[in-house]
């Protein structure tokens, strides 16, 4: 099968976290015998930032070797040749990221006789927080949409945003996403994550700073766009801030801390239950014991209690990190659940398979699908970087 993927871009993860997850497809999907292309606008903001980082093009070589089968091929909207680019095309996929102009014009090249299939990728809160937004997007010829939450693939066929829509969550990338020795334990905490655009400040300062501050932990975190006042509270919590840390390198940073966090953005713990976001995926499968701020689980991808445990509030949560620090066969226990309920339920290949059966269901034939043997799997040519 000959899949295409248009997204804001696969190098770059800087305060974009749909690469995570869609990297782990692209190799999943080369690895399984089928020819990927991906395409990413030449101006993406995200790979300019962490161009701009002090160690972005470091970064960007190690990126390439960790995956190798990601080489998009960058475009300018304006000029981008769409014939050309759907050339042999059997599924294109479109990430939410996409400029609405290149999104259109993909509709309109399908609703023209072309014969592959073509799937709206949904990550966002927008459709709930920011709907004119999503109103953008014209979505008419698409064959459907894959949305990260349930709640959200609802949404889309109520409004009548898209005539058919299956739910497609993120998961773990294991290939990268995996325990490493956690004989360098440094710290008591880690957290990973930017600082929110003000969706979740306050759920920082119950959750993670105020936790921190009051048991005296030793605490990093990572991420970007901390405003100045983010980053006194930091230091005023006794959290040493690390700046930005490329996501392949989160699973080494997650062996040095005996417990991580999640706090997810207030959207999704409000109006978009059921969608944990990437971060839990990818800490529950390197294998380290998890504590996260109320989101409801209401399409059962874990169990907490059991996978995690979740603070209802500022209290619970400080209760949990005493109680886990101060139990080392407690907090195996919740890791060796997490990552086991991960490995079994959420990871790439996982979400693969999902997305060849939704195929199917659009008609795509079995020998496009599943590749005769496992000698055939290639390598996809690299394109322009």
């Amino acid at each position: 099968m000959r899949v295409i993927l248009f997204c804001h871009s696969l190098l770059s993860d800087w305060n974009h976290g749909n690469a995570h997850f869609l990297r782990g497809v692209v190799t999943e999907l080369v690895m399984r015998g089928h020819d990927v292309r991906v395409f990413e606008p030449e101006d993406a903001w995200s790979l300019q930032n962490l161009r701009a980082e002090p160690q972005g093009e470091a970064a960007l070589a190690e990126v390439r070797g960790v995956y190798p089968f990601v080489r998009p091929e960058r475009y300018a909207t304006a000029s981008l040749d769409v014939d050309r680019a759907l050339e042999g095309a059997d599924l294109v996929l479109v990430h939410e990221w996409s400029p609405p102009e290149l999104v259109r014009r993909l509709g309109e090249r399908r609703a023209a006789g072309g014969t592959f299939r073509l799937l709206f990728h949904d990550t966002h809160h927008r459709g709930v927080s920011a709907p004119e937004e999503r109103a953008r997007y014209e979505l008419t010829h698409y064959d459907g949409v894959l949305a990260f939450g349930d709640i959200l693939r609802r949404l889309y066929l109520e409004e009548g945003w898209a005539r058919r829509a299956w739910t497609w969550h993120e998961a773990a990338d294991v290939r990268v996403f995996h325990p490493r020795p956690r004989n360098r334990e440094v710290r008591d905490l880690v957290w990973i994550g930017n600082w929110g655009d003000d969706e979740r400040t306050a759920e920082l300062h119950e959750f993670l700073l105020e936790p921190v501050r009051t048991l005296g932990l030793t605490a990093r975190v990572h991420g970007v766009r901390y405003p100045a006042p983010a980053l006194r509270a930091l230091s005023e919590a006794g959290l040493e801030y690390a700046g930005w840390l490329p996501n392949h390198r989160v699973p080494s940073a997650f062996a040095q801390a005996r417990v991580t966090v999640h706090v997810p953005r207030r959207p999704y713990a409000t109006a978009l239950p059921g969608i944990p976001t990437i971060r839990p995926f990818e800490a529950l499968a390197c294998g380290i014991p998890l504590v996260t701020a109320p989101w409801a689980d209401t399409e059962s991808l874990f169990t907490p209690g059991r996978d995690f445990l979740v603070a209802r509030d500022g209290a619970q949560m400080r209760r949990h990190l005493s109680a886990l620090l101060a139990d080392p066969e407690m907090r195996r226990e919740f890791a060796d659940a997490g990552l086991c309920t991960v490995r079994s339920r959420h990871t790439c290949a996982h979400r693969v398979e999902e997305l060849l059966g939704i195929c199917q269901e659009l008609g795509l034939p079995s020998e496009v699908l599943h590749p005769l043997s496992s000698e055939r799997v290639h390598a996809m040519a690299p394109g322009r970087m």
